[in-house]
C-alpha cells in the first residue's frame, strides 16, 4: 500500500498545488473565515463524505466511517490566516502555512478514499478555524466535538531553521504561550506641573522594566516583553491619563507558565501602581506546551521513514511558537494525540508576510498523514 499512496500522490501533484494557491489567494482572518468554510464543504461533498458546521462559528467536521466499529482517529487541520502588512497593503494572509496544511488534509482524504481505505472505525476531519486567536480549538473541545476521538494528527510546515526539505518529525515541541492587554488609568495635568498628575506613560515604563527582571528558572526556556504600547494624544504638554499595553508571554513548559504568569501579574501591578495609576490586566489568549506521546510518535516515525527513509525522520524540534492544537491533549485525558513537524526549507520566518517554502513538500506531507492514518486504523481502540 506505501508504493500506491506515493505514486497516487506524484500523479496528482498539479491538483495539490492548484489547491493549495487558490486557498492561498482566499486568505480569510480568524472566526472570518467563511469562504474557506464553503470550500471545505464543497470538497468534502466531492469526497462523499458527510460533514457538521455550525451557526455560531466557522469551521467544518467531516465523518467517514462508523465509530462503533473500531477506533476513532482524527485529522486536524487549521484554516485562518493572519492579518499582516504585505508590501503596504493591510490584509489576510497564510503566513502561518495553514493553506498547506489544508490542502494536506483534503488530498489525504482524497488518497484514502480513491485508493479504498476502509475505515475499521471513523475518520473524523477537523478544520478548526481561530488558531491564531488560541480559541479554535476550544470551541471545538467545547462543542465535544473530540469527545470519542482515539487517535488525533496533526501537522505543521517547520522553518528552515530547524528541519530541511526531505525532511520530518514525529512532533513538534511547541512551548506554552500566553498573551495579556493591559490598562492603566492616571490624571490628566498641565505638563508644565506634572506634579498634579498621574503620567501613564511613567507606569508604562516602571511596568516594562519590571517584567524584564522577573528571574526565571535558566533550565526551562521562557520570556516576557511587552510588545504594544498606546497612549497618550496629540497635545504633548499634557500628562496623558489612559494608556494600554501588551505583553507576550513564552515557557517550555505548562509548570513554568504557571509560575511566569503568577510572576508577570505582581510585577504588573506593583510596578504600575506604585504612582498612584490603576492598572487592569486581561488574558488575552493561552496555549499549553506540548505533550510528549511516545506511542503516537512510534507510529508516525514509521510513516516518515517509508516516505523520506531513515534519513528523513528527524528528532521533534524544541520551539517556543505556541499551538492551539496541544488544548486537545490537555483537555481531553484519553486522547493520544500529536503533530507532525514538516520540513518544507520555509524561509525567512513563519509569519513573516513574504513566507515562502518549498512546495514539492506538500507531496511528502499528504505521503505520511496518509500512512499514519492507515497504520492508526489498524489498530484497536485501545490498544496504544
Amino acid at each position: 500500500m506505501k508504493d500506491r499512496v506515493i505514486d497516487w500522490v506524484n500523479k496528482k501533484e498539479v491538483e495539490i498545488k492548484a489547491m493549495y494557491h487558490y486557498l492561498h489567494e482566499h486568505a480569510e482572518i480568524s472566526w472570518e473565515e467563511h469562504h474557506t468554510t464553503a470550500f471545505i464543504c464543497k470538497q468534502l461533498d466531492l469526497l462523499d463524505i458527510p460533514y457538521k458546521t455550525f451557526s455560531d462559528q466557522t469551521g467544518a467536521v467531516g465523518y467517514w466511517g462508523n465509530n462503533r466499529t473500531g477506533p476513532t482517529i482524527g485529522v486536524r487541520t487549521d484554516i485562518d490566516a493572519l492579518w499582516q502588512n504585505v508590501d503596504g497593503v493591510w490584509k489576510a494572509n497564510h503566513s502561518c502555512g495553514h493553506d498547506a496544511h489544508m490542502t494536506i488534509v483534503l488530498f489525504t482524504l482524497k488518497c484514502l478514499k480513491e485508493l479504498g481505505v476502509q475505515p475499521r472505525g471513523m475518520i473524523k476531519s477537523f478544520f478548526q478555524p481561530a488558531e491564531e486567536t488560541g480559541g479554535g480549538a476550544l470551541s471545538f473541545i467545547n462543542k465535544n466535538l473530540l469527545d470519542d476521538v482515539d487517535y488525533l494528527l496533526g501537522l505543521h510546515l517547520r522553518p528552515i531553521q530547524e528541519m530541511r526539505h526531505n525532511e520530518a518529525s514525529p512532533a513538534i515541541y511547541h512551548g506554552a504561550a500566553a498573551s495579556f492587554k493591559g490598562r492603566v488609568f492616571g490624571l490628566q495635568a498641565h505638563a508644565a506641573r506634572h506634579h498634579l498628575g498621574i503620567n501613564v506613560i511613567d507606569s508604562i515604563t516602571a511596568i516594562n522594566t519590571a517584567i524584564r527582571a522577573i528571574p526565571l528558572n535558566p533550565i526551562i526556556p521562557a520570556s516576557a516583553k511587552m510588545t504594544f504600547i498606546q497612549g497618550g494624544g496629540k497635545s504633548f504638554n499634557i500628562i496623558p491619563d489612559y494608556a494600554e499595553f501588551g505583553i507576550d508571554a513564552r515557557a517550555q513548559t505548562n509548570e513554568a507558565m504557571n509560575d511566569l504568569i503568577d510572576k508577570l501579574k505582581r510585577s504588573i501591578y506593583h510596578a504600575g501602581e506604585a504612582n498612584g495609576a490603576k492598572v487592569e490586566l486581561e488574558l488575552l489568549s493561552e496555549m499549553p506546551a506540548a505533550q510528549k506521546d511516545n506511542a503516537m510518535e512510534e507510529a508516525v516515525a514509521g510513516s516518515i521513514k517509508e516516505v523520506l527513509g531513515k534519513k528523513g525522520l528527524v528528532p521533534p524540534p524544541v520551539t517556543p511558537g505556541g499551538e492551539d492544537f496541544h488544548f486537545y491533549a490537555k483537555k481531553l485525558k484519553n486522547l493520544h494525540s500529536t503533530m507532525i513537524g514538516l520540513g518544507t526549507d520555509l524561509k525567512p520566518g513563519l509569519h513573516h508576510p513574504k513566507m515562502s517554502f518549498e512546495l514539492d513538500s506538500l507531496l511528502n506531507g499528504i505521503k505520511i498523514m496518509a500512512l499514519s492514518v492507515m497504520r492508526l486504523n489498524e489498530f484497536t481502540a485501545d490498544e496504544i
